[in-house]
């Protein structure tokens, strides 16, 4: 556009993912902010400015994630063998529903069921890997004009197989070392890393006797824990490993310290100190 004035814009939302094969029509505004009605399905939306010389290039908006638990409905997700059956029961009775899945806005497919179904059936999807899967309402089941009349019924997150963490957490440190108690702290594992729903994380530890305690668990949302009933002047030994349900994940390399005679202390720097009493 070589002009100054702006004579209005014109305002693209596209529906991801979106089977049509016509896109929508385009809106045409004279203001700069626009009002819209979606659901929790993603969205991209293009923003171009127009005047007598023409239109300018697009500008591309993507609708962040909406994070919200106040849905009218409840999705089931059970595993059948190869095959992942999705349920649900609706609190009203919209014409029809569309189905999004996939593990990303990237991966994410399309489908229309019918309101008599309440069911659908997902095939050969990737184990271990995070899925995510909107059912939403809508009383106009055309391709062209469902995304304006959809309201997000509910969304769930599924694996088709869970496996055990790839790693442990990292940063495993020593903290706060007194004769005998201890406060072991680490960094969550990432999502990408769990290969399931993490459930919680494994606190082994043994002392310089070779004397292995009991294990402790902590849930998930853990990211230290506070060591007690160790013996003075000992070095121990601490280990932390991720799990879910398919089982524990491998232990993070041992991290040493020692407790002291009086006071405190901090971690040993290396395994070496292993060595020395």
């Amino acid at each position: 556009a070589q002009s100054k004035t702006v004579l209005g814009y014109y305002i693209n939302v596209q529906r991801v993912p979106n089977n049509c094969k016509h896109l929508p029509k385009r809106i045409v505004l004279k203001d700069q902010e626009i009002l819209l009605n979606l659901s929790m399905a993603y969205y991209t939306i293009n923003i171009s400015a127009y005047n007598q010389a023409g239109e300018s290039p697009q500008t591309t908006y993507i609708v962040p994630d909406f994070y919200t638990t106040d849905l009218p409905g409840q999705i089931n997700v059970r595993h059948e063998g190869t095959k992942t059956v999705v349920t649900w029961t609706p609190e009203y009775s919209p014409k029809c529903f569309v189905v999004d899945w996939g593990t990303s806005k990237e991966d994410m497919h399309m489908k229309i069921v019918s309101t008599t179904t309440g069911s659908f059936i997902l095939d050969n999807i990737q184990p271990y890997k995070l899925n995510k899967i909107m059912v939403h309402g809508s009383d106009a089941c055309h391709c062209e004009s469902f995304a304006r009349h959809e309201k997000t019924f509910g969304v769930a997150r599924f694996y088709s197989v869970e496996g055990v963490p790839r790693i442990g957490p990292t940063n495993v440190t020593i903290l706060n070392i007194t004769k005998h108690t201890a406060l072991v702290q680490w960094t969550e594992i990432g999502a990408e890393d769990c290969l399931g729903f993490l459930q919680g994380y494994k606190i082994s530890y043994i002392d310089s006797a070779r004397t292995e305690s009991p294990a402790v668990t902590v849930n998930a949302s853990t990211t230290l824990y506070h060591l007690t009933g160790l013996k003075e002047r000992t070095i121990y030994r601490v280990q932390v490993s991720g799990f879910t349900s398919a089982g524990e994940g491998p232990r993070t390399l041992s991290q040493p310290f020692r407790t002291p005679k009086y006071g405190t202390m901090e971690a040993l720097c290396n395994c070496a100190a292993w060595h020395q009493s």
